[in-house]
């Protein structure tokens, strides 16, 4: 490995550019399994579950496995490096996709939630493509390679439900084709990181800069208020876009309309990950932060005023947005709060923060929807509602670090 320099790094982003394709391959190809196995798990699980109630299950616990392995594999990255924490996350995504077919093949629930959470394993992995876009590259790029790595989830989201399309019946057992290619994915997608140049991180030394304990690092307000804002942002577009296909469907339209509104709120996530990083540069995270939030707030209202089809599209699109600029700029914001020695500690308890919420959405969202029993509509309702105080609680952190004196905001 090259022994060259943080200076000379950020002199030049060629590197970090390089970095970039790779990663956006990486986010593209291995990515893909994200959306096969989030449509099959819940109809899998439902297949075997001993009970219907239990059948979204298998989706929460990868979320579960993503929150609970973020803070190691970031301690990981930090000593060994980016590209052993991804090889660590692809063999994850193997292991995972395997338990779970073989819980499909015998007819085991247990096993297969096993597998899910083997799985969350690859998706906290994932989560740190964006990190890792950011090590070699200078200021001014790091907001357009976070955004650039985000944009290519665009391509998985496409991907992969082509390939559930193409496997998912193409084994006697439903499904087990599809965590078959899952696995393949894997293997295959690892050989991506040998393309990729971040620098190992170097030895310690005794004398070295040791970075500030987590505790003193909770009492940065720029590091809490990133985290507030990427938990809120992520969380509640998970409850919102996991009740949709329920609300949608329970108001009387049918799964193919589901399906499109899904496909929609997924276009609308990453699409506009092409220019967030120049308008985060442009116009600083704080403001893109806030505007996701309203356009998440938007959602909601657009949610509220009624049930039509078109409704639904307006509310999701809004949503995607409204997650891209509020996750993304928060994740920008975070990398400017820290030094290097401080990266690990930082970028693993933002993620167990932010995954550990995710989790709670998942598996609030199908209680709130039959909170009024019967009645979807009155569910739907009350999904939305739920957004409320979240939303004011990171609106309120956002305003909280704008009164801040300017020395407190900067890195």
């Amino acid at each position: 490995m090259s022994s060259t320099t943080d200076t000379d790094l950020m002199a030049d982003d060629t590197r970090a550019k390089r970095n970039v394709i790779v990663l956006v391959l990486a986010q593209a190809f291995l990515g893909s399994q994200m959306p096969m196995i989030f449509v099959v798990g819940g109809l899998a699980g439902l297949m075997i579950a001993p009970s219907p109630a239990l059948a979204t299950i298998p989706i929460s616990l990868i979320v579960f496995g993503s929150m609970t392995t973020a803070p190691w594999l970031s301690a990981v990255m930090q000593r060994f490096g980016r590209t052993t924490g991804f090889y660590i996350g692809a063999a994850g995504g193997a292991t995972g996709a395997a338990v779970s077919g073989f819980g499909l093949w015998i007819d085991s629930f247990a096993l297969f939630l096993l597998g899910s959470y083997f799985t969350g394993i690859y998706m906290s992995a994932q989560g740190f493509y964006r990190f890792a876009a950011t090590d070699t590259a200078s200021d001014s790029f790091r907001p357009k390679a976070i955004s650039y790595v985000m944009a290519g989830g665009l391509l998985s989201a496409l991907i992969g439900p082509q390939l559930v399309k193409a496997t998912s019946e193409a084994t006697v057992i439903p499904f087990l084709g599809t965590y078959a290619a899952v696995i393949v994915l894997n293997l295959v997608g690892a050989l991506l990181f040998a393309f990729l140049d971040v620098p190992k991180p170097q030895p310690v030394a005794a004398d070295a800069p040791r970075g500030r304990s987590r505790a003193e690092l909770l009492k940065d307000p720029k590091i809490i208020v990133a985290m507030i804002c990427a938990a809120v942002s992520y969380a509640l577009m998970n409850l919102m876009m996991t009740s949709t296909p329920l609300a949608v469907v329970g108001c009387g339209f049918s799964t193919g309309n589901a399906a499109d509104i899904v496909s929609a709120h997924v276009i609308a996530m990453f699409a506009p990950s092409f220019v967030t990083g120049h308008l985060i540069a442009r116009f600083g995270t704080v403001k893109i932060v806030a505007t996701g939030l309203f356009l998440l707030a938007a959602a909601g209202g657009v949610a509220l005023s009624g049930v039509e089809l078109y409704q639904f599209f307006v509310a999701l699109v809004l949503l995607g947005v409204g997650w891209n600029f509020g996750f993304i700029g928060a994740t920008a914001m975070l990398t400017q709060a820290h030094r290097p020695e401080e990266r690990g500690a930082v970028q693993g308890m933002n993620d167990f923060v932010v995954f550990g919420c995710v989790t709670v959405a998942s598996l609030s969202s199908g209680f709130l929807m039959y909170s009024g029993g019967e009645d979807v509509v009155a569910g739907w309702t009350s999904v939305n509602l739920a957004m409320a105080p979240f939303l004011a609680l990171a609106g309120a952190a956002l305003i909280y670090l704008a009164m801040q004196p300017k020395g407190a905001r900067a890195a």
